[in-house]
């Protein structure tokens, strides 16, 4: 679904409850708590108000509480509504604003910042980023292997480092990130924490099947250790600084992938915390992986909202126990 998509067919409340009880319970209603299908029915509740304490005005205000669409099992006579149990159950933001804003992450090719999401939703600056986490949150692939003919390399992010008056950045300094994609599929981003034979081939192994039938690298020896176990004779590499591409041996594939995910993170967010590197590597492997079904993108994502576990604030919030 574009976004004029949602400005047309989700723009008010009962519209987007109906896409979300369709995009739930595709196959008809069923209680959230004993699972019988067919025996829930609708109704609403009354339009009531009720008394609250204002810490901006300094005292009891009343406050409305407008209707609301509920479900009771006929069998067990529990009530839910269509978002009970979901990531957006008890949001302080209208849901046409939460699938706005999946729209417009479906769409950006190089993501989307909480600065921007704030301009275009019209809400604070702590909501946006809160909200476009928990969106990245839902953009994941889960675990799958890379198969067929596969580029493997890693990349530095973060800040450049002067050292001696050389304007170029010390590695040791900056974040890594392996990239494995299939030739015309499937791409994997993935945080790790440093270069070193003892990280990344577990990574590889863990990432790419043992079927594959070619891994291309650079002659970095990192690869040609990490690789000998598993994948004995399907490894080639390409010398980058004589040339880069003999045939069907290169990596610019790998390499532009990366040159596209460092456009986002220096041109959409300047900076990105080590801490949520990896949700940020995820959205952009997700968003590659479905280019070209941007439609799909939006109902897969809208369904991994409702079945996703809740990401509390505190939790998003907290310091890491570790970099990665």
């Amino acid at each position: 679904m574009k976004l004029i998509d949602v400005h047309k067919e989700l723009n008010t409340e009962d519209k987007c409850l109906d896409y979300l009880e369709q995009m739930r319970w595709p196959k008809g209603l069923c209680c959230i708590k004993c699972g019988v299908e067919g025996h829930v029915t609708k109704f609403r509740t009354n339009e009531t108000s009720r008394k609250r304490f204002s810490k901006k005005l300094g005292k009891v205000v009343e406050v409305k509480v407008p209707s609301r669409r509920l479900y009771e099992c006929k069998d067990c006579g529990c009530q839910f509504s269509a978002t009970t149990g979901t990531i957006f159950n008890d949001t302080h933001l209208p849901l046409r604003d939460w699938l706005i804003a999946v729209a417009l992450f479906m769409e950006a090719k190089k993501s989307l910042s909480a600065n921007q999401l704030k301009r275009h939703l019209g809400i604070n600056y702590r909501s946006a980023w809160y909200l476009a986490h928990r969106i990245r949150e839902a953009m994941q692939d889960g675990p799958f292997q890379l198969t067929g003919e596969v580029e493997a390399d890693e990349t530095y992010v973060g800040p450049k480092v002067i050292r001696k008056g050389k304007p170029y950045p010390k590695r040791t300094e900056k974040d890594v990130v392996l990239g494995m994609v299939e030739r015309g599929g499937r791409l994997r981003l993935l945080p790790v924490a440093d270069a070193k034979r003892r990280t990344l081939q577990p990574a590889l192994e863990m990432n790419i099947s043992p079927d594959v039938s070619m891994i291309y690298t650079d002659e970095h020896p990192i690869y040609e250790w990490g690789l000998k176990d598993k994948f004995s004779g399907r490894h080639q590499t390409i010398n980058h600084t004589r040339t880069y591409a003999i045939g069907k041996v290169y990596t610019n594939t790998i390499e532009n992938a990366f040159s596209l995910f460092k456009r986002s993170l220096i041109g959409s967010f300047h900076h990105v915390s080590i801490k949520h590197l990896g949700r940020y590597c995820n959205e952009f492997s997700y968003r590659f992986n479905r280019r070209d079904y941007q439609e799909e993108m939006f109902h897969e994502t809208v369904r991994n909202l409702i079945k996703g576990k809740a990401l509390p604030y505190k939790k998003l919030t907290a310091s890491a126990k570790s970099d990665f």
